[in-house]
């Protein structure tokens, strides 16, 4: 199982890409400024990284859900790359940045395996606005805030998790990675 993660110039790019190789997948980094059309191709899985700024300073992600047509994870930035892309408004919010929260989801595969409440580190001050736009699902929220966490696509097995999986402060967030990667 080959991942391709798309690096947006953050440092949890490669506690990202170490998580992914210790699940038995193969990761490869390539970053937002890259053409894709000389990026992998023989990929079975990508991952948008966590990164700075808004999603118009992602680079190639929004183009590479399209160009790659294979499940997709967005992380933090990833996540509103997703959203943004499917008509959901990204708005700026306090910021909250190494702070852990509960987060509460939908009993969906992704979540498979991990309890109401688990704590996730958040990074971030910007986030998806409600209504959640009708293309997505929200899949997940703070318990703390009612920030929306987590979406799914409708259609598409397209995911998007505003907290930091890759976070050693976050839970489960290798069962969340393992359940994207082999899951469904």
């Amino acid at each position: 199982m080959k991942v391709l993660i798309i690096d947006c110039y953050d440092s949890f790019t490669y506690n990202i890409y170490q998580m992914v190789g210790q699940l038995g997948a193969e990761p490869v980094v390539i970053k937002n400024d890259m053409e894709l059309e000389k990026a992998p191709t023989d990929i079975d899985r990508l991952v948008l990284s966590p990164g700075p700024g808004k999603p118009d300073d992602a680079g190639n992600c929004i183009r590479a859900i399209d160009y790659y047509e294979v499940p997709t994870l967005g992380i933090c930035l990833g996540h509103q790359v997703i959203a943004q892309k499917y008509d959901g408004e990204i708005t700026k919010m306090d910021p909250v940045h190494g702070k852990t929260s509960e987060i509460n989801h939908e009993n969906h595969q992704i979540f498979e395996g991990i309890p109401q409440g688990f704590r996730a580190t958040r990074y971030h001050s910007l986030c998806l606005s409600r209504p959640v736009p009708k293309k997505l699902r929200e899949l997940a929220r703070a318990k703390q805030d009612n920030t929306v966490m987590a979406v799914e696509h409708r259609k598409r097995p397209l995911y998007g998790v505003q907290f930091h999986p890759e976070s050693i402060a976050s839970e489960y967030g290798s069962l969340i990675l393992n359940n994207f990667i082999f899951g469904e």
